[in-house]
């Protein structure tokens, strides 16, 4: 019995066609939107951090004092970082509920490549080239769970 799979023409040149299962182009576009989400996620968790070191910077040092904790709370840097992470973790509750762990989680590195941008962008601090070499083996890595 044949199986009754549906099928998408694509056109490569003027006068060919070849067919391709339409399951084929379903399983890119859903791995497409992970790693997109994967990415926005990332992003969102990265700029967390920076925000929170932003905010950590510009508080005075630590004491237990009602003018330390009135400073803290009125700190519109940690508001935004909280926002940030806010958002970082209901894409990633999003992530975890529709794709699979196996693929999702490795993804969620990608945030040690946008932290080494930041830190080299947002904080002027020197990144190595054995850092560089890291991240590229990092992305490698990425780019190999998705496949």
């Amino acid at each position: 019995m044949r199986s009754k799979e549906k099928f998408s023409t694509v056109k490569i040149c003027k006068y060919e066609y070849f067919f391709v299962p339409l399951q084929t182009f379903e399983n890119l576009t859903k791995m497409l939107q992970l790693i997109l989400l994967a990415f926005l996620q990332a992003f969102c968790l990265c700029a967390g951090q920076v925000l929170l070191k932003i905010a950590m910077t510009a508080m005075p040092p630590f004491s237990w004092t009602w003018m330390y904790f009135g400073r803290l709370a009125t700190n519109w840097w940690l508001l935004a970082c909280g926002i940030s992470f806010t958002a970082a973790g209901v894409l990633w509750m999003y992530i975890l509920r529709h794709y699979p762990f196996s693929q999702a989680y490795p993804l969620s590195s990608i945030a040690y490549a946008f932290g080494m941008i930041a830190a080299m962008l947002v904080f002027h601090e020197a990144v190595s080239w054995t850092q560089w070499i890291g991240i590229l083996l990092i992305m490698a890595g990425c780019y190999l769970t998705v496949q």
